[in-house]
C-alpha cells in the first residue's frame, strides 16, 4: 500500500478514539469548555446513558459567529497560541480536539450567542460531516448536543457497557467536577430526572455542605480540614479519619491547579501519609486540592489530559506526604476517633501550617511527653500519680482496668475507653522514632540465632543492614538465605528474633519499588513496639493508665495504634443518659 495523506474525516476518527473513549469523555471535554468559557450555570443532560443524548448548556461568554465554523475544525483553539503557553497552561481544555473529535462520531449540534450579539448561531456536524451556520434561539453561553454516539463506528459503540454502568462514569464525572468548582453551579439529570444539584456557593459552610452532598455527611462530620504551605506550592482539602477507611478508593479525590487527575505520584504520597494510621486493606477516603506554578507541571502528558507530569517529582511527593502525615499526627484527644463527632459536640480538627520556603521541604519531628516512662514492664509509678491526675487532659483521669485490656476513664464530656496495648504501641513507636538519631542498646546473645530466609531477601538484608543496626541488631549474612543474629535490641532480649526478622524483611520486600520516608526503619521499629507494648491481662495501677492517657494526648497519631486500629473511643453524657432513658 503506498504512502498517501489520510482522510480528514478519518483523522478526526483517530483522534476521536484517543479522546473519546465513552461517553463520560464526552462530557469531560465538554464541561471543560465550559468552565474555560467563564461558565457559572452548568445544565447537563443524559439519556440512556449519554448512548442516545449528551445536552450540556451554559452561560459562559459563549463563542462568536464567526468562529463558529472553526470551532469545529481540529486544532484550533483560543486557549494557547505560543509554545511558551503550552509549557505554562492555565486552562483545563487546549488541544483544540474536542468538539472535532466528538463531532466525528456523533450527530452533534452547537449552538451559542456571545454577550452583546443579536443572535445566536448554530452548526450541526453529523459525522464529520460539517453543515452551515443558521440562526439559533440561544440565550447568552453555548448549547452543545451529541446525539447517537458512535452511530457510525459500530466496532466503537460495540463496547459501551451497560446503560448503568456508562451512567455511573458520567455521575462520577460530574461529582469531581462539584467537588473543585465551588463557584460554578451544576444540575445533572438522567432521563429527565434531577440527580444532582449543587448550586454555586462562595461561602466556608457551602462548600462543606456540597462535600457533604457528594461524599456523605459522616465523612465531612468527622473529616479533618487541612492546609498547608510551602512557598508557592500549596495542599489544601479534607481528610477522612483513618476509622472511616473504605474496602475501596471510591472516595479519593485529587485535583492538581483545580484539574482533576488520575496520578501514581498524588496517590502514592497521600497513601504513605497514611501508612502509620491505616488498617491493612483498607483505603483512606480524602479530597485535596494541590495548588503550583503552572510551569512546574506538565499536563500535556495524556490525550484526556488525565495525567501530569512535574518537573520535580521527588520534591512534590515528599511535600504531599508530609503534608498528610503531618495533617493525622494530632494527639489523641483532639477529636473523637471512633465516636460520631456531632453527638459528642466536637467538630473536626482543623489544621493550618506553612513551611519556611525551601529547596529541601523539611521534615517535622513529631512531638513527645517526658511524663511517661515507655518500658514499664512491672515498673511502678505511684510517684507522679498526684501531678499527673492533676492536669488530666482530654481523655480525663482513669477509674478502672477491665478485663485486663480497657481503662476506663473519666472526662469532662463522659467516658472514655482505652486500648491499652494499642495506645502503649502507638506512643512507643513514636518515642523510638525520636529516639532512632542514636544506636539502640543492645543485648548481646550467648550464641547467634541462625535464620533462614529466602536467597533473595538477604540481597534486601544488606541494603538494609544500617537501619537494623541502628535499631540495636547486630546481623551477619553467612550465606545465601541464611542470617546470623548475633545482637538484639535490649527490649526484645527475651524474645525469638527470628520471626520478627522474617516479618520485617517480608514486609520491605512487599514495599521496594514505592518511594518512602524512612520506611524500612519505621517498619522495624513498629514491630518492636507491638512486640514491647503492655500485654493483655497485665494489671495496671491508676497512675500508671493515668501517665498514659497523658502520654497519649502529647503523642501524634495516639487516636491509632501502627497497625490502624482505634485506640481510644468515647461515649458522652448525651449518650449515656439516652441508654438510661433519662429525661424521658
Amino acid at each position: 500500500m503506498p504512502i498517501r495523506k489520510l482522510p480528514s474525516a478519518l483523522v478526526d476518527q483517530i483522534a476521536a478514539g484517543e479522546v473519546v473513549e465513552r461517553p463520560a469523555s464526552v462530557v469531560k471535554e465538554l464541561l471543560e469548555n465550559s468552565l474555560d468559557a467563564g461558565a457559572r450555570h452548568i445544565d447537563i443532560d443524559i439519556e440512556s446513558g449519554g448512548a442516545a443524548l449528551i445536552r450540556i448548556l451554559d452561560d459562559g461568554h459563549g463563542i462568536a459567529a464567526d468562529e463558529l465554523a472553526l470551532a469545529v475544525q481540529r486544532h484550533v483553539t483560543s486557549k494557547i497560541a505560543t509554545l511558551e503557553d503550552l509549557a505554562a497552561i492555565t486552562s483545563l481544555g487546549f488541544r483544540g480536539e474536542a468538539l472535532p473529535s466528538i463531532g466525528s462520531v456523533s450527530r452533534m449540534r452547537v449552538a451559542s450567542r456571545r454577550e452583546g450579539a443579536t443572535e445566536a448561531v448554530e452548526i450541526r456536524v453529523d459525522g464529520g460531516e460539517v453543515g452551515g451556520i443558521k440562526p439559533s434561539s440561544q440565550p447568552r453561553g453555548t448549547l452543545i448536543e451529541v446525539r447517537d454516539l458512535f452511530f457510525n463506528v459500530p466496532a466503537r459503540r460495540k463496547f459501551l457497557r451497560a446503560e448503568s454502568t456508562e451512567w455511573s462514569h458520567i455521575a462520577r464525572l460530574v461529582e469531581r467536577f462539584a467537588l473543585v468548582r465551588f463557584d460554578v453551579a451544576f444540575r445533572l439529570r438522567h432521563g429527565g430526572r434531577v440527580v444532582l444539584d449543587a448550586p454555586l456557593t462562595t461561602s466556608a459552610e457551602g462548600r462543606r455542605a456540597r462535600v457533604a452532598a457528594i461524599l456523605g455527611d459522616e465523612f465531612i462530620a468527622s473529616a479533618i480540614e487541612f492546609e498547608r504551605r510551602s512557598g508557592s506550592v500549596a495542599l489544601h482539602g479534607w481528610l477522612g479519619q483513618p476509622q472511616a477507611a473504605r474496602a475501596s478508593s471510591d472516595h479519593q479525590y485529587a485535583y492538581v491547579n483545580g484539574r482533576t487527575v488520575r496520578d501514581r505520584l498524588l496517590a502514592s504520597a497521600v497513601r504513605l501519609g497514611y501508612r502509620d494510621v491505616l488498617y491493612h486493606g483498607r483505603q483512606p477516603a480524602y479530597l485535596v486540592y494541590l495548588e503550583l506554578d503552572p510551569s512546574w507541571v506538565d499536563v500535556n502528558a495524556h490525550p484526556q489530559t488525565l495525567e501530569v507530569r512535574f518537573r520535580d517529582s521527588r520534591q512534590i511527593h515528599d511535600f504531599v506526604f508530609r503534608s498528610v502525615h503531618s495533617a493525622l499526627g494530632v494527639p489523641a484527644g483532639v477529636a473523637a476517633p471512633t465516636a460520631d463527632a456531632a453527638s459528642l459536640g466536637v467538630t473536626a480538627a482543623t489544621v493550618t501550617s506553612t513551611e519556611p520556603t525551601t529547596q529541601t521541604l523539611p521534615l517535622e519531628t513529631p512531638r513527645a511527653s517526658p511524663s511517661f516512662d515507655p518500658w514499664m514492664s512491672g515498673k511502678s509509678t505511684d510517684g507522679v500519680a498526684d501531678a499527673v491526675v492533676a492536669r488530666a487532659g482530654e481523655l480525663g483521669t482513669a477509674i478502672a482496668q477491665l478485663h485486663g485490656v480497657y481503662i476506663l476513664a473519666q472526662s469532662t464530656s463522659g467516658l472514655v475507653l482505652v486500648d491499652a496495648h494499642a495506645a502503649h504501641e502507638r506512643v512507643l513507636y513514636e518515642k523510638l522514632k525520636l529516639a532512632q538519631g542514636d544506636r539502640a542498646a543492645s543485648q548481646r546473645l550467648l550464641e547467634p540465632r541462625i535464620v533462614d530466609v529466602a536467597a533473595h531477601v538477604t540481597e534486601l538484608f544488606d541494603e538494609q543492614a544500617v537501619e537494623f543496626e541502628r535499631a540495636g541488631f547486630e546481623i551477619d549474612v553467612i550465606a545465601p538465605g541464611k542470617l546470623a543474629v548475633r545482637a538484639v535490641p535490649g527490649l526484645l532480649a527475651q524474645e525469638d528474633p527470628a520471626p520478627l526478622i522474617r516479618e520485617v524483611l517480608n514486609d520491605l520486600a512487599d514495599e521496594q519499588g514505592s518511594h518512602h520516608l524512612d520506611g524500612t526503619v519505621n517498619a522495624l521499629l513498629g514491630n518492636i513496639a507491638c512486640r514491647s507494648a503492655i500485654k493483655a491481662n497485665r494489671r495496671l495501677t491508676l497512675p500508671e493508665m493515668n501517665a498514659l492517657l497523658r502520654d497519649m494526648e502529647a503523642t501524634e497519631r495516639a487516636g491509632q495504634c501502627n497497625h490502624g486500629r482505634p485506640t481510644w473511643t468515647t461515649l458522652s453524657l448525651a449518650q449515656l443518659d439516652q441508654l438510661f432513658l433519662r429525661g424521658r
